[in-house]
């Protein structure tokens, strides 16, 4: 519900920023603009033509150029970065946090990154590259190295007094992390804490050293399950000594469930999630084709099995009409079962623990979709042809198909996922391709073994 409403919000503002446009008045567009807030704003950026795009983005204010490059893909970022200068490009990372510039680091020129480095002050120079030594899809990569730190011998009034000191508290400070001398991670106390103990209360009264720390090198997709898992709103991310180096928060991981989310869905169709809507025709082209290229190279190997078959094609013309239900029936069951996989492979869920337990369950549900789905048809080809034989043929070439789809649909992925590649990406194709061949294969073999005479 929520996000068909904001679905239909962004649909509003992108009609009455096109009708604004379209006038050619830039005080209606610069108003309107200046209402949303940088994500919102990035939103509407992807969703105009690279010409209106560029009227756009020069009315936003400059002090919101950096966050709204951070809420945009990749290709996006790239045009709107050609559009501005070097200080422009300077003075937008300055005003981000230290987890999002090194979210946007890998998209700046280097010439851009040692400027903004040199306007740094030593400690967060020293932040960002220790964020920046970290792989880019990693928690060392994604959190914020500005924690509040007290130690476990103080009191809650110093905490306080501390607290009042420093003026403002990070966003999404639910708990203040406690740590030894040599700033190593021993747990953490709610700031709901501060206000319901005596002051006189020391923190080691109150800390809680059950939540386990994050590791740096943890990949962020774990990071999304462990805050899933935990209800988290932030965790702490600590190197391989348990030095505390920073926090993770919950906006952060909203945006990787976000993208894991954009993945599976635009790689089962092989797209790229980051690709522009309206990117250049032969950067789409390019990295459309090939996948294109593939998936004809598969229907090629699909129509040379129907091609061991021409005789029997051309001795029963029923067989044609019939062999898309069967070929199609199983690529729809393929794809039920293989997003299943995909999903509980994104969560851990699925190992070589379970896969046999999973496998057999598939296969039962298989078998009884087979069952009734094949009478089905095979009632519905008798009455169409008045060939009983031909109804029990395509009632067992859907069980065989389905069986099939169900099995490809467990074990292509996880094979996919032994050897580095990406099940949502790939595993589409193949499992297509398995549920054709052997969708003609199991109907024009037995056609031929029972039905030709």
């Amino acid at each position: 519900m929520a996000e068909a409403v904001r679905h239909d919000k962004t649909a509003r503002q992108l009609r009455l920023l096109s009708d604004a446009l379209d006038t050619g008045r830039l005080g209606p567009v610069r108003r309107l603009v200046n209402t949303l807030s940088p994500a919102e704003i990035g939103n509407l950026l992807e969703s105009l033509p690279p010409a209106k795009r560029g009227i756009v983005w020069g009315l936003v204010d400059p002090e919101d150029d950096g966050e709204v490059l951070v809420h945009v893909g990749e290709d996006v970022r790239e045009s709107l970065l050609a559009e501005m200068d070097p200080d422009e490009i300077i003075a937008a990372a300055e005003t981000l946090d230290i987890d999002d510039l090194a979210e946007l680091a890998d998209d700046l020129p280097d010439t851009v990154i040692d400027e903004v480095l040199k306007s740094m002050d030593r400690e967060n120079r020293e932040r960002l590259e220790q964020a920046l030594a970290y792989p880019e899809d990693s928690a060392g990569r994604l959190m914020n190295p500005d924690v509040i730190t007290v130690r476990a011998d103080v009191t809650l009034d110093v905490v306080l007094r501390y607290l009042r000191l420093r003026g403002e508290m990070p966003d999404h400070t639910d708990h203040l992390f406690v740590v030894s001398r040599r700033h190593q991670y021993l747990g953490r106390v709610a700031t709901n804490h501060l206000l319901t103990h005596d002051p006189s209360t020391a923190i080691n009264e109150l800390i809680d050293d059950e939540q386990p720390a994050i590791e740096a090198e943890m990949p962020t997709s774990m990071v999304a399950t462990q805050f899933s898992d935990h209800d988290w709103i932030s965790a702490p991310v600590v190197d391989e000594n348990n030095i505390l180096l920073g926090r993770i928060t919950i906006d952060d991981v909203v945006d990787i469930i976000r993208e894991q989310a954009e993945h599976q869905a635009l790689s089962a169709a092989g797209v790229d999630e980051d690709e522009d809507l309206f990117s250049p025709v032969p950067r789409a082209f390019r990295r459309r084709v090939v996948w294109l290229g593939i998936n004809l190279g598969t229907a090629f190997l699909a129509s040379s099995v129907v091609g061991q078959f021409q005789g029997t094609i051309d001795h029963i013309v029923a067989l044609a009409v019939l062999m898309p239900i069967v070929a199609g029936m199983g690529g729809n069951a393929g794809t039920q079962v293989l997003a299943l996989m995909v999903r509980g492979l994104a969560l851990g869920q699925v190992g070589a623990a379970n896969v046999q337990a999973l496998l057999w369950k598939e296969l039962r549900v298989a078998l009884m979709n087979g069952l009734l789905l094949g009478s089905i048809v095979a009632l519905a080809t008798f009455l169409w042809f008045r060939d009983p034989a031909l109804a029990g043929v395509i009632g067992a070439a859907m069980t065989i198909n389905l069986l099939a789809a169900a099995s490809a649909g467990v074990l292509v992925p996880l094979t996919l996922k032994r050897m580095n590649l990406d099940p949502a990406l790939a595993g589409g194709v193949i499992l297509t391709t398995v549920t054709d061949v052997m969708g003609f294969l199991s109907f024009l073999g037995l056609a031929t073994l029972i039905l030709v005479r």
